[in-house]
């Protein structure tokens, strides 16, 4: 995936998002990654956050901050913020995933919702959501990875080369994500429709210093 290629995808689909792409993924995905970081309030940080979709999901007692890529996707959550008033979203700013603009362990948990296959460098993504989350602190991520075999791998296979065009990469093993990574799996869910999508919920570890304290 190259940046300029999502840039593009993204100012395309930005006015029709939510009537498309949007109601389709939030069916379960997003609320239950919101879901994971409810149970009790904290700071938290969505990767990706396109128009916003996913914000009115948190408990209002969290301070939720949201990145995105696309300023035209962002320009249009800060519309919705607007909107519904939803006055636990302390900030929406443009920027990289790859190089996130926050210091070490700064989350109570991070989001990255149907992300990571739309990003170059998926392994420098999740190392720098696993650097900005605090120990014993949740990650979750939600994406449609690679079936193993079957039809629906012959078909991932055949559109990996159009990966630029439809921007996003259909062909993204599950293992991209967790052999560049320290975090702890969780839990894995499988989510409709038909299965194409997985949440993963990882945990940081606390470190020896946390653990002694």
């Amino acid at each position: 995936m190259q940046l300029e290629y999502i840039l593009k995808s993204y100012a395309r689909y930005a006015p029709v998002y939510d009537q498309t792409f949007g109601w389709m993924l939030s069916f379960r995905g997003r609320s239950m990654a919101a879901g994971v970081t409810n149970k009790r309030p904290g700071k938290i940080l969505e990767v990706g956050v396109g128009t916003g979709i996913s914000l009115s999901y948190y408990r209002k007692e969290h301070e939720v901050h949201g990145i995105d890529i696309s300023p035209d996707m962002l320009e249009r959550a800060r519309q919705r913020v607007a909107k519904g008033k939803l006055t636990h979203v302390s900030s929406l700013r443009i920027m990289d995933a790859r190089q996130l603009e926050f210091p070490d362990n700064t989350f109570d948990a991070v989001v990255a919702a149907y992300v990571m296959s739309v990003v170059p460098n998926p392994e420098k993504v999740i190392r720098e959501i696993e650097r900005v989350c605090k120990p014993g602190g949740d990650v979750v991520i939600v994406n449609h990875f690679a079936a193993e075999k079957g039809i629906r791998r012959d078909i991932e296979k055949f559109l990996a080369p159009l990966s630029n065009k439809l921007g996003w990469r259909p062909d993204m093993p599950v293992q991209e994500i967790l052999s560049n990574t320290s975090l702890r799996e969780v839990k894995r869910h499988t989510l409709p429709p038909l299965g194409m999508f997985t949440m993963l919920h990882l945990r940081k570890d606390l470190d020896t210093t946390s653990q002694a304290v």
